[in-house]
């Protein structure tokens, strides 16, 4: 299959497809340097983008220098990401049709609270967050209770 970078409609640069994919194929891998969540923070604490991909193990993420490192996020994907036997695996979850952008809920479970982490993805039921649905339930219950804990 023949992936291509280009503008994308969901935000800043996505990889889109030239040729149809099928249902379960693997679409990418993604690769690169190997960090602990230290040393990534030290790279990028101040960088307004990053190809961080969190592994498994919660202490380490893959430094994206593939083009897998391109695919956006949506809330309503066409791919999923999956790391199996170490490796971050990027599989198609539906037929896609050449032409269409690649995308992956990146369902996000850390990060600085204080960052929302907006969703562009415009899709029906978008969350408006990269975050996952529990982790914004999450956050939410823990505003909820500062919230009460500061009123008394």
């Amino acid at each position: 299959m023949a992936l291509v970078i280009r503008r994308s409609q969901i935000h800043a640069d996505g990889v889109y497809t030239t040729t149809p994919i099928k249902k379960r194929a693997i679409v990418a891998e993604y690769t690169g340097p190997r960090l602990t969540n230290s040393q990534a923070d030290d790279i990028y604490e101040h960088s307004p983008r990053t190809y961080l991909f969190g592994l498994v193990d919660g202490e380490h993420v893959v430094d994206g220098d593939s083009i897998a490192a391109f695919i956006n996020h949506c809330c309503d994907p066409n791919c999923e990401a999956d790391e199996i036997r170490g490796r971050v695996i990027i599989q198609a979850i539906r037929n896609i049709a050449a032409g269409e952008e690649l995308a992956y809920d990146y369902n996000l479970y850390d990060g600085d609270p204080d960052d929302p982490a907006p969703c562009w993805c415009s899709a029906k039921r978008c969350r408006g967050s990269m975050y996952s649905a529990k982790e914004l339930a999450k956050r939410k219950r823990t505003r909820k209770k500062l919230g009460t804990a500061t009123r008394q």
